[in-house]
C-alpha cells in the first residue's frame, strides 16, 4: 500500500480526532471535588468515583456490549462513592469536546448493596433523569446540547428530591451525531451514595436495560444531519425512555 502525504494527514487527523474527543476528569457536588478516572493512566492508585474505562475513542455500535459505563461492568480498584443529598447536583466536567451536534441524557441506576463498588452496571436497571438534545433551529444548523457541553466543557443533573435513599449509578452520556447515520456513543459513569429524599421509585415503564433501552433504527440514533430532510426539520426524540423526575 502506497501513502502519500494527504493519507498520512488524514490518519493523523483520525487519531488527533479520537484523543481530542476527552473525557470527565473530574466530578462536583456542592463545594466538593473529586477526580475522574484517567482512561491512559495505570489503573493501580487511582481513587476516583469514576468506574473505570480504557479510552477515549466512542461506542459505535448502539447496542454495543458496554454502552452501559463503557466497560464490561466493573469498579475500579481503589473506587470512590460521592456522597450527595437528594435533591442536589452533580456536575461532570470534561477534559475537552469537539463534536457540536447531538444530544446529552444523564441516567441513575439503582446498586443491590449499600454502596455500587462490585455492582456491574452491565445487569444495572437504568432510569433517566434529565435529557437535552435539539435546543432550538433545525437538524442541520440548530443549537444541540452537545453544543454547549463543548462551549462549558461540564454538565449537571439534580438528582430527585424525592428519589429514595440508597447506592446509584449516575451515568452522563453524550451521544455525538456529527457523521451521517454512524452515532458516536461516549458514556461516562460514577458511584453516589444518595441520602436524606423520600420514598419514590421509577415503575417499571420507566427502566431500561443498556444495551436494549434504543437500536440502529429509532429516530433519534439514525440521523443524518446533512440530508435535504434537515435542512427543515426542527424537531429531534432524545433516545431512550421518558425522563424520571420524582
Amino acid at each position: 500500500m502506497k501513502f502519500t502525504l494527504a493519507s498520512a494527514a488524514a490518519i493523523l487527523s483520525f487519531a488527533s480526532s479520537a484523543a481530542a474527543h476527552g473525557g470527565v476528569i473530574k466530578w462536583s457536588v456542592g463545594s466538593t471535588t473529586y477526580t475522574g478516572w484517567q482512561p491512559y493512566n495505570s489503573p493501580s492508585g487511582q481513587v476516583t468515583p469514576g468506574r473505570p474505562y480504557s479510552s477515549y475513542d466512542p461506542i459505535l455500535s448502539p447496542t454495543g456490549a458496554t454502552i452501559h459505563c463503557n466497560n464490561n461492568g466493573e469498579s475500579g480498584p481503589s473506587q470512590q462513592s460521592i456522597t450527595v443529598a437528594a435533591g442536589q447536583e452533580v456536575t461532570a466536567y470534561w477534559s475537552q469536546w469537539t463534536h457540536a451536534e447531538g444530544p446529552v441524557t444523564v441516567y441513575l441506576a439503582k446498586c443491590s448493596g449499600s454502596s455500587c463498588t462490585g455492582f456491574s452496571s452491565a445487569g444495572a436497571k437504568w432510569f433517566k433523569i434529565a435529557e437535552q438534545g435539539l435546543i432550538s433551529g433545525t437538524l442541520a444548523a440548530g443549537k444541540w446540547a452537545n453544543g454547549q457541553l463543548m462551549a462549558n466543557l461540564k454538565w449537571t443533573a439534580k438528582i430527585p428530591s424525592s428519589l429514595q435513599a440508597g447506592a446509584y449509578l449516575i451515568r452522563f452520556e453524550t451521544l455525538a451525531l456529527h457523521q451521517a447515520n454512524t452515532p458516536q456513543f461516549y458514556p461516562e459513569c460514577a458511584q453516589l451514595v444518595v441520602t436524606g429524599g423520600g420514598s419514590a421509585f421509577p415503575a417499571s415503564n420507566y427502566l431500561v436495560s443498556l444495551p436494549g433501552a434504543w437500536t440502529a433504527t429509532d429516530p433519534g440514533v439514525k440521523v443524518d444531519i446533512y440530508s435535504e430532510a434537515a435542512k427543515t426539520t426542527t424537531t429531534y426524540k432524545v433516545p431512550g425512555p421518558a425522563v424520571w423526575s420524582g
